[in-house]
């Protein structure tokens, strides 16, 4: 990691930090500022260069888009990479964004999410530096941390220099869940990390690297030449409310706090609220007893085809709760215990096997679904993480660049 140049800023970093029991972090004093507001520390690395950047909608400076923004201070951007949803941040999870102009810029958007996960050697070798900012929300299966380490790897295997413009992580208190068995890893985890890791993009980058993760053609410590432009005044502590949903399906800081624990449920048959009002917070099946919550997926821009499209379903409306310091599993577990039939409670994949079923995907082992099968307690699946969660925090530990 000897050419990984880390850029930090002065930061006032704020002791005393409340536990993760409280209901909500503490909010720092002194407004935070994404990386991408630290302009002074990366234009002058941009002067002249051809740039390409990997960006989408959250790559904003107040309420403009990095890419206007540094156009009008003279940045000559020639290529924009997008992310899953796309660069203007409308398409559905998991729906195929084609490359294009794009009509505001003038510039090419390539896709890097399905076909194509990064930029080729011939997207690069008009690119003299590459910038990358995007706002993740610090949850394994939220796959921006998976379009980063691609984008990593190519800068490496392209002998590209390479900025991160870093953004404070909504959830950075929350460190929870099963770790990811490498046996299980897909596009919803690469790596063996837990459900919620605490971690920006910026430290997840420093651990890519120093925990050699990333998967390059060429020698590992001789071609890195990545730059983390820190956020100014955040803490993991921090209460960093979004300026931007970061996709069409977590409109709302509620329902970013609720994710880590209820996207469990796209493993499932159930709805997980896509094509509701509340994506995440919402979740039932038609099958579920008609006392509980009702509600009825519909075709909504974000969610075109939700599972069980139009039927009536029963289940739960967690909207408006105190936001979770940890992942819950009372919901997933009551809806598989109130579920008439077992068998159909799980998604099945075509395959058999334990690795290709997707809600072993999403924990990243087939440990959770044989737990719920036996009529394990919650208590008792959460201390089945301890061991794995431990390991975990000292590896991450090396690699902060803000107080916990």
């Amino acid at each position: 990691m000897k050419n990984l140049l880390v850029l930090i800023a002065a930061m006032f970093i704020i002791n005393g930090c409340i536990s993760q029991q409280a209901f909500l972090p503490q909010k720092t004093t002194g407004e935070i500022y994404p990386g991408a507001y630290q302009t002074e520390m990366y234009l002058p690395l941009l002067k002249g260069k051809r740039v390409a950047i990997f960006a989408n909608h959250t790559s904003t400076i107040d309420k403009n888009h990095l890419v206007d923004s540094l156009q009008k201070l003279g940045v000559n951007i020639i290529k924009i990479f997008g992310p899953e949803h796309g660069f203007r941040g409308t398409a559905d999870a998991g729906e195929h964004v084609a490359s294009y102009t794009d009509k505001e810029s003038g510039i090419q958007v390539i896709s890097l999410y399905g076909g194509k996960s990064k930029p080729s050697a011939d997207d690069l070798k008009d690119v003299d530096i590459m910038l990358f900012d995007l706002q993740d929300v610090g949850v394994r299966f939220y796959t921006y941390i998976n379009s980063m380490q691609r984008f990593m790897e190519s800068a490496i295997d392209n002998s590209k220099p390479l900025i991160i413009l870093d953004r404070p992580n909504p959830i950075g208190f929350m460190i929870d869940g099963p770790v990811l068995d490498r046996k299980y890893t897909s596009g919803v985890g690469l790596q063996p990390v837990p459900v919620a890791y605490g971690m920006t993009m910026g430290e997840y980058a420093r651990m890519l690297i120093g925990e050699k993760w990333l998967k390059t053609t060429r020698a590992y410590d001789n071609n890195i030449d990545i730059q983390i432009i820190p956020c100014k005044n955040y803490t993991h502590q921090s209460r960093y409310v979004l300026p931007v949903k970061p996709s069409p399906n977590l409109p709302d800081m509620s329902s970013i706090y609720h994710y880590p624990s209820t996207c469990f449920f796209e493993g499932t048959n159930l709805s997980e609220g896509r094509g509701t009002d509340h994506p995440f917070e919402i979740f039932g099946h038609p099958s579920l007893p008609k006392h509980l919550f009702s509600f009825t997926p519909r075709s909504t821009d974000g969610a075109k085809n939700p599972k069980l499209k139009d039927q009536l379903c029963y289940g739960w409306n967690i909207h408006g709760q105190a936001p979770p310091t940890r992942i819950e599993l009372k919901y997933l577990l009551e809806a598989y215990r109130l579920f008439p039939d077992k068998t159909k409670f799980f998604l099945q994949s075509k395959s058999t096997a334990p690795e290709a079923q997707f809600f072993n995907k999403l924990a990243g082992n087939d440990q959770l679904m044989k737990q719920m099968i036996a009529g394990k307690s919650e208590k008792e699946i959460r201390a089945s993480w301890k061991k794995d969660l431990e390991v975990f925090k000292k590896i991450r530990a090396k690699y902060l660049l803000y107080a916990d």
